[in-house]
């Protein structure tokens, strides 16, 4: 009972502490874009790949970039308000935030367990975190015989397939294995690894987030008629020149693999706009910038080549925006 009345103390402090108390969050369904730097290299500028998905006063982080917590914090939630975790593949860009989900809700005593969905190795990927934790849990808050509570027993795992779909708090949520990976279909690799695409249906808007992904027919099937596409982009051009300026001395065969890996496992402003005209879905939010922030010169090109294939609304996300 001493552990939960100081979990619980530590949970007051928190929330009557000046520097971090919150204002009351906006009402109403919203994703929230918290973190759209493409990874993995940090930037000055905008946070690790992290969104939040908020459905009838509960919040779902979709992917868990470093950072995730704090910008969760700067959107005007608490992390115990945090009812699962749905990550589209297991790249650390992607994943690196969930151990301080974790860990800071084992360290505050949060009673309800958290679900973590994810593709097949999201299992041993949390196991490696509760792992990490146990030293701390033992440890407490320093007071001889007051442990926090066993990390294993507050987080379970549901692995997820292509073509899964199932019911979460009175949403639909599906699942498609899209092109990030191009394992040989069957190989040992493409039944281990899975990079996926994930489509939320609420009761009155459906959301799809691309994660990772280069062209695909399965996202295009997936966002068949969807009300927002949260969509992955790549500037092929600025990344390639950033090689060029970091390996001057990349053999031409080198760079030539690596710009087809990059143009088909992600996707360009033009790919975008095709994959939106295609599904069509109403309206495009794009986020995971990789190439560096949008300038503006860079921001106005990019629309105009969306536009060119989509005609909905178009928006390049910031961190903390909300749709």
């Amino acid at each position: 009972m001493r552990v939960s009345l100081l979990g619980l103390a530590v949970a007051a402090v928190l929330a009557a502490s000046p520097a971090i108390a919150q204002q009351t969050p906006p009402q109403g369904d919203a994703f929230i874009t918290l973190g759209t730097m493409g990874g993995p290299v940090a930037s000055r500028d905008r946070s690790q790949p992290a969104n939040a998905l908020v459905h009838d006063g509960r919040i779902y982080l979709v992917d868990a970039g470093d950072g995730a917590v704090q910008q969760l914090t700067k959107a005007g939630y608490q992390l115990p308000r945090v009812r699962a975790v749905f990550l589209s593949h297991l790249h650390t860009d992607h994943t690196g935030g969930l151990s301080a989900v974790l860990g800071l809700r084992n360290q505050t005593n949060v009673a309800e367990k958290l679900t973590v969905y994810g593709p097949p190795g999201t299992r041993e990927l949390v196991a490696g975190m509760v792992a990490s934790m146990q030293p701390a849990a033992r440890v407490g808050y320093g007071i001889p015989g007051q442990p926090w509570a066993a990390p294993a027993d507050t987080v379970t795992v549901i692995e997820l397939n292509d073509g899964d779909k199932m019911t979460v708090d009175g949403m639909t949520v599906t699942a498609a294995q899209n092109s990030h990976y191009d394992f040989a279909p069957g190989s040992v690799e493409d039944r281990n690894y899975k990079s996926l695409s994930l489509r939320f249906d609420l009761p009155g808007r459906s959301i799809v987030y691309t994660g990772d992904t280069g062209p695909s027919a399965a996202v295009e099937k997936l966002a068949k008629g969807a009300d927002l596409l949260v969509s992955e982009m790549i500037d092929m051009a600025a990344t390639m020149a950033t090689v060029a300026r970091n390996s001057p001395d990349m053999p031409a065969p080198a760079k030539q693999k690596l710009e087809q890996h990059l143009s088909t496992h992600h996707l360009t402003p033009e790919a975008v706009g095709d994959l939106a005209a295609r599904a069509g879905v109403k309206a495009v939010v794009i986020t995971h910038f990789a190439g560096g922030t949008p300038d503006p010169v860079r921001t106005q090109g990019y629309i105009a080549q969306v536009r060119a294939r989509f005609a909905g609304p178009i928006t390049l996300a910031n961190d903390l925006d909300r749709f």
